[in-house]
């Protein structure tokens, strides 16, 4: 018996029915599916509740799914009630629908990782304890498997089995950044479980800590003494990782790509170890990005762990940022997909796609309009204000309120506004230049999308309609 064809029923207000009726149509065709539009008595759409919805609801027989504005929040059970087919929550934009319908189900199995994120806390003999436990809960909070205490060359630091105590009483795993076998014996007497570093000055005593240890070679550069170190380790039972050291740009970073090449081929089936702060803290360039280049790196390679810090302001979330990464990187390799069009949390200074109204579409909203609110939008290099009869554009917010400010003068009978009103329309016309600026989607009353570190704003532009008989508008904003 064949499948039954999709009908979806879309429930709009009556601002939006002629852009919703204009996309759907084409969309219907290309994705295949049937769908009617019911628009209920509210001008905007968002300003509908679900109880609200319910009372109006008139669903065409053979629907399959109701979709309803995403701006709808709250208890959605009444509306399943009245409603004969699942309820469907749809973009607050509508201009998102064709991606909203043609976006691929996500994957089971997305969030896998194989690669553990070792974050350094630098210069711990200068921070006090209660700072160094602060950092280490936000690194850890950020993704990170295992707090790495960085020493400094110089005298041995002797509070340093105090600070690895303190660490693993907080339920850290903890790792100690040092070459100096007296703080090393200190920090794994403490509950250290792993050594950064190891080479020819110190692998006689790294025999006796019991614990593992990440070999590194003498002279970067062309390795010397990373095999010796590797096999007297391995003679003696130590168990390891390697780390051929990743250079910094101008400094060798393409040779020591090779490095990391080399080191796999010779040894297919040991544990590898990159220090990607090395990169990320010595390039005056947004990290996200960085970090995740060299996570796919370290995915392809079987690198299993890498090294990282927050130190430098432009690499202040990179513990995240490889935490997010790593992720990514993992399900490209594993399936065999482009990172792409999976998680967009890494996107940050731009937009994984602008969506913007055209002029001609705002001209016609202006048109429609019959409330006092004003609607403000960002399309083609300008920021736009709508109102009621009013379309006013300038690639400059200023020019756009002083327009505002001369067409009130004007108009006597005009809704005047206050100095509140005043500040959110600036407020918001200032995002809409920053989203302009940097190439992102603006949408009013809603955070610019900044991937992981999006901000929420609370809304003060759209109030949802109580649970009444009547229509209920919004602020006058």
């Amino acid at each position: 018996m064949p499948s039954q064809r999709e009908h979806y029923h879309f429930v709009t207000g009556r601002l939006a029915e002629h852009a919703l009726k204009s996309i759907v149509a084409p969309l219907a065709g290309e994705v295949d599916f049937d769908y009617s539009v019911q628009v209920l008595p509210i001008t905007v759409a968002a300003l509908m509740s679900p109880p609200w919805i319910a009372k109006r609801l008139e669903v065409p027989q053979h629907t399959t799914q109701v979709m309803i504005p995403g701006y709808c929040e709250g208890d959605l059970s009444s509306l399943e009630s009245a409603s004969p087919c699942p309820v469907l929550v749809g973009p607050r934009d509508l201009r998102q629908l064709p991606a909203f319908f043609q976006r691929p189900a996500p994957p089971t199995n997305y969030g896998e990782y194989d690669i553990e994120i070792i974050a350094e806390i630098n210069n711990c003999p200068r921070i006090p304890l209660q700072e160094i436990l602060s950092i280490a809960a936000d690194y850890a909070g950020s993704g990170a498997n295992v707090i790495d205490v960085g020493c400094e060359p110089g005298d041995p630091w002797m509070d340093v089995g105090e600070v690895v105590r303190a660490l693993r009483d907080e339920g850290h795993r903890v790792s100690i950044d040092s070459l100096n076998p007296i703080e090393i014996a200190l920090a794994v007497a403490s509950g250290a479980e792993l050594v950064l570093s190891v080479n020819s000055t110190n692998r006689e005593a790294a025999i006796d800590w019991g614990v593992e240890v990440i070999a590194t070679p003498d002279v970067p550069a062309n390795l010397e003494g990373l095999d010796d170190t590797i096999d007297f380790l391995a003679k003696h039972g130590t168990r390891l990782r390697i780390d051929p050291i990743l250079e910094p740009i101008a400094f060798g970073f393409a040779n020591s790509l090779g490095r990391y090449l080399g080191v796999r081929h010779r040894y297919p089936d040991a544990e590898l170890m990159m220090g990607v702060g090395n990169l990320t803290e010595l390039t005056e360039v947004d990290s996200a990005g960085v970090n995740t280049l060299l996570l796919g790196f370290c995915q392809e390679q079987n690198i299993h762990s890498i090294l990282t810090t927050e130190v430098i302001n432009w690499a202040r979330s990179s513990v995240r940022e490889c935490d997010l990464a790593r992720r990514l990187t993992h399900h490209a390799v594993s399936q065999r997909v482009l990172p792409k069009h999976v998680d967009s949390r890494l996107v940050m200074l731009r937009d994984s796609e602008i969506v913007e109204s055209s002029p001609q579409e705002l001209e016609e909203l202006a048109a429609s309009i019959r409330d006092n609110n004003y609607r403000v939008f960002a399309s083609e290099g300008e920021v736009h204000l709508v109102g009621n009869g009013i379309h006013l554009h300038d690639a400059d917010p200023f020019m756009v309120m002083e327009q505002l400010r001369q067409t009130q003068s004007k108009n006597k009978e005009s809704n005047k506004i206050t100095a509140g009103h005043a500040f959110y329309l600036g407020y918001e016309m200032c995002k809409a230049l920053t989203a302009l600026t940097l190439g992102k989607t603006y949408r009013q009353d809603e955070p610019l999308d900044w991937g992981f570190a999006t901000r929420s704003e609370n809304r003060h532009y759209l109030r949802p309609a109580r649970n009444s008989t009547s229509e209920s508008e919004g602020d006058s904003h």
